[in-house]
């Protein structure tokens, strides 16, 4: 069964879904085929695969890496479910400082591909939520940046309040969009 894949409210940012085909010994699905992605325009070049597990309530984010090692990600929950952001941080992008929100969950098997120029970052919505990473960059901490997900002026409603969520202390000092190092520059469809 093909890969249904569909632009979201920023057409850079693409949602794919996949059919589960179940028998007697259990289920299949695809969940990657590099050609499907690049006739949308997403060129997923793997280079690091990571997983995070988090309890409910956990907030990662909002990162991302400065060019030259700019990273797309391709995301999926392979157990619980997160409230998962893609925020637009390409300078002279017609989105600059939108972003797109959606559940991501091992239930309705959804990924989700945030093209480099994009800040990431999810919510745990159950305990013990194991959340993939796959790359197109290798992480390189002096790239490392960040936006805190708690800028009001993204206008993002997280699903618990801010005084319940978990945040690690660097994602706490992160600073707002206004303040956020930025070297993307929008190019017309990645």
């Amino acid at each position: 069964m093909p890969l249904e894949i569909a632009a979201t409210d920023i057409p850079d940012v693409l949602l794919i879904r996949s059919e589960l085909l179940r028998d007697d010994r259990g289920g299949f699905l695809e969940t990657f085929r590099h050609s499907a992605l690049a006739a949308r325009g997403a060129d997923v070049r793997v280079a690091q695969v990571n997983e995070s597990i988090s309890e409910a309530k956990v907030l990662r984010g909002l990162h991302y890496q400065l060019e030259p090692k700019g990273q797309g990600k391709l995301v999926r929950v392979l157990r619980g479910a997160v409230f998962d952001v893609a925020l637009d941080v390409r300078r002279g992008s017609p989105w600059f400082g939108q972003h797109v929100a959606i559940e991501l969950s091992a239930e309705n098997r959804s990924l989700l591909w945030i093209p480099p120029g994009f800040a990431h970052g999810f919510c745990a919505l159950e305990d013990d939520t194991h959340f993939l990473y796959v790359q197109t960059a290798e992480y390189a901490p002096e790239s490392e940046a960040g936006v805190n997900a708690f800028d009001p002026a993204l206008g993002l409603q997280w699903p618990f309040p801010r005084d319940d969520v978990i945040l690690s202390d660097k994602d706490l000092e992160l600073p707002p969009l206004s303040s956020a190092r930025l070297n993307f520059d929008y190019r017309g469809k990645l």
